[in-house]
């Protein structure tokens, strides 16, 4: 190289541009705020969506002798829907709120336990139907991955939504629940 060549490509060069931090930090700070505000709009839409349903009555609770326990399960509560919509979330009196489970199921109804959410009980005489689904609410499992419970509260038909810790039992659940059902159903037509 030349010396007039050297000094030719020296002046081309240039030094890397220094990071602006103020913009960087901006930005972050922009970032950071639109997410709170989309997370405070997500939260104020469940509020609002709770005010909507609110005319659902309370949840019922377990009776003091509920009777011979039938079935017991263990696993996950996904939520209730409005029966047939599954899209449609029920968020009045901690039915929206995913939790842990254990359900027992009695002569006199269903036992809803949740740690941390709100307990309910469904008499025998308000559930409809039991059945095997692949989704509810924002839950989608394989075919039959849900057991979904249909009942009624109020003048409102719900689908709960329960997966158990071991999926071979939702069958047995089905088919005692519709049989329940079916009996109850029966013994109230006669009674007529």
């Amino acid at each position: 190289m030349t010396p007039l060549t050297h000094l030719t490509y020296a002046a081309e060069q240039k030094s890397a541009e220094v990071t602006d931090w103020a913009a960087r930090i901006g930005w972050l700070v922009g970032l950071a705020l639109f997410v709170a505000l989309v997370y405070w709009l997500m939260r104020e839409g469940w509020k609002w969506r709770g005010t909507l349903q609110g005319d659902l009555p309370e949840l019922p609770q377990a009776p003091d002798e509920p009777g011979p326990v039938k079935l017991t399960m263990s696993g996950r509560y996904h939520g209730s829907t409005t029966a047939g919509q599954w899209l449609d979330r029920i968020v009045a009196h901690g039915l929206g709120t995913r939790s842990r489970v254990e359900l027992t199921l009695t002569d006199t109804g269903l036992d809803v336990v949740r740690p941390g959410a709100a307990d309910f009980f469904v008499p025998l005489e308000a559930l409809r139907e039991a059945r095997l689904d692949k989704g509810i609410a924002g839950k989608v499992l394989t075919e039959g991955g849900l057991l979904i419970l249909t009942w009624e509260h109020g003048d409102r038909l719900l689908d709960s939504g329960f997966r158990s810790d071991h999926a071979a039992e939702h069958n047995e659940w089905v088919e005692t629940l519709n049989q329940m059902i079916n009996k109850d159903s029966d013994k109230r037509e006669g009674a007529r």
